[in-house]
This record gives structure tokens, sequence and C-alpha cells, in this order.
């Protein structure tokens, strides 16, 4: 199918979705099928795609923002629309990232972690059944900026470090299952169990490390595993060290969001990371400051903050 693209079109745009099935994947990963009949046009750019789900209140509808409205949709409206909905019918935003996208079968899969928190999303999913309704916010390939919401652009580089928690597990799967047998990469994925490894099949070279974490506390064996494999990369990442010592600017992380994410450039090397901010910053300072990586060779995503809410879009 051959999709007319349009400059004045937004990156992206609502789709009314419904649940297809359900199935775990591990102990603390459902797997969701969603259909729509308009997701021969989703766009599927990124491996580490970002989309939106927009979850309701528990006891009250989801309001009308003019997400079945094709005018709406169009001109990028429904945005402003949804900030304008009361509280208790705008429901909240939260950020998942694309796996299995079928455009022929018009279905995408989406990998959600049970937290024992009781969240939103992880409330919604396990109560869903299939024919429910939900509205999933993803690139629109009729636009000419459907491939913004990825960050993962490793230009030239063949070897890659991986990592990231358990939200960060579906994206680092994304990309692994996507690359080509001319990579090399080392994943680390740190999990709150060892009954929460799944498959993850690749044709790259590559070394992937599951790490439960058990009674530690959130991110330290992350951050440990990713000092080991430094201390055993010297070469490699000696060959991707800035030409001169790189600034790091100071990030709060309570209040502020920590997010590099460099465009396609040449070299080697290339890191992608992703979790919770804290431990991502950690390693940020590692790489960047410790080992001197070029700042243009690596990208850092603070996904979520320990004892926060995601913020809103």
């Amino acid at each position: 199918m051959t999709v007319q693209q349009t400059s004045t079109r937004p990156a992206y745009r609502p789709f009314v979705t419904r649940v297809m099935g359900k199935r775990f994947i591990a102990e603390n990963f459902l797997r969701v099928t969603f259909g729509c009949d308009e997701f021969d046009t989703v766009g599927l750019t990124g491996l580490d795609q970002r989309i939106k789900l927009v979850i309701p209140n528990a006891d009250t509808p989801l309001g009308d923002f003019g997400q079945r409205d094709e005018t709406c949709i169009g001109s990028g409206n429904w945005y402003a629309n949804w900030r304008e909905l009361p509280i208790d019918e705008r429901g909240c935003m939260r950020t998942y990232t694309i796996r299995y996208p079928n455009q022929e079968q018009r279905t995408i899969d989406i990998d959600f972690v049970l937290h024992g928190d009781g969240g939103p999303a992880s409330a919604w999913v396990q109560n869903a059944r299939e024919g429910d309704e939900l509205v999933i916010v993803a690139p629109d390939e009729q636009s000419e900026h459907s491939a913004s919401g990825s960050d993962w652009h490793p230009g030239t580089a063949r070897r890659v470090l991986l990592a990231g928690d358990e939200t960060a597990a579906p994206a680092i799967a994304g990309i692994l299952e996507q690359l080509g047998p001319y990579f090399s990469v080392d994943a680390f994925i740190e999990v709150p169990d060892a009954s929460d490894v799944f498959d993850i099949k690749t044709r790259a070279s590559a070394s992937i490390r599951w790490i439960p974490r058990k009674d530690a506390e959130h991110g330290a064996l992350l951050i440990d595993a990713v000092r080991q494999w430094a201390q055993s990369a010297q070469d490699v990442l000696a060959a991707a060290a800035a030409p001169v010592q790189q600034e790091l600017d100071p990030v709060d992380v309570d209040r502020e969001l920590l997010w590099e994410s460099p465009a396609d450039s040449d070299g080697e090397f290339y890191a992608w990371i992703a979790g919770e901010s804290m431990a991502i910053k950690t390693i940020r300072r590692l790489l960047v400051r410790e080992q001197g990586v070029d700042r243009k060779r690596v990208a850092f995503m603070g996904y979520w903050r320990h004892g926060q809410a995601e913020r809103q879009s």
C-alpha cells in the first residue's frame, strides 16, 4: 500500500482501538493485541517507537476530544481538545512501545509491565476484556513527520550497548529483534524477578543478560553490570572517546526530564540506555564522564522517576 504523505499533517494521531487478545509472556509482562481498521496507516519507522495510551478513569468514561473526527485528527486539534476536558473525563496518558505491528492485519502488540502499585495502566490492562476500547496515540504514516518518537539513532555504529530496566525491556527487545547480523550487541535488562525473563530472537551477534533485581535497590544491579562491562570493553570505549573533555549539564531528575537523544553520527560504537531516571543519570555519568564516551554516541532516556507518576504530555 502506498500512503500519500503531507507536510501539514501532524506526526501523531489518536487511533480508537479494541482489545483483540491478551497473554502473559512472563510473570509480570502481559502482551495485549490491539486492532483498529485504520492501523494500515500507523507509522512504523522506529525500532523503539514510542506511543501514548489514553487511559480512562476507572469510574468515568473517556470524554470526546475528536478521536473519531477525521477533520480534528488531520488538523491536530484533538490534543488541545483533550487538554480542555474535565480531569475525570480526560483520564491520563502513559508512554509505551509498539511491539509486533502488522499493518496488513491492522493490529499492534503492546507489552505491559504489571506493577504492584495499582498504577492506572496496570489496573486498566488487568481488567480489560476482549472488545474493550482504548485510544492509542501513535505515528501517522500519512504525515511526513511520522518518523518522530524514536530514539534509536546508531548511525554507522555496529558495536552496540543496550541497557535498561523492565520499563525499557519492550523497546530493547524491539531493537534486538529487528537488527541485522552485522551488529554486535551487549544487552543488560534488569527485571523484578527471574520469572520475568522472556524470549528475544535476534539475528545480531548478541549477548543478552537478564538481571533479576529481587530485593536490591532499583537500578543498582544494572549500574554494576554496565560498570563491569565498561571495564572489560576499554578498547571499544577508547575508540568512542570524545576529542576533548565533555561537560554534563546538571539534571535534577526529581524536577526535570533526563532525555538525550543525539542524531545519527559516524563511529563504530553506540549506546542506548533507558529506565528509571536516577539509575540512567548514574550510567550517563559513568559512560560520558568516567569513560569519556562521546555524547554524540549515547542516547539516555529517563522513562520514569521512582516515587513519581509519569509527567503528562
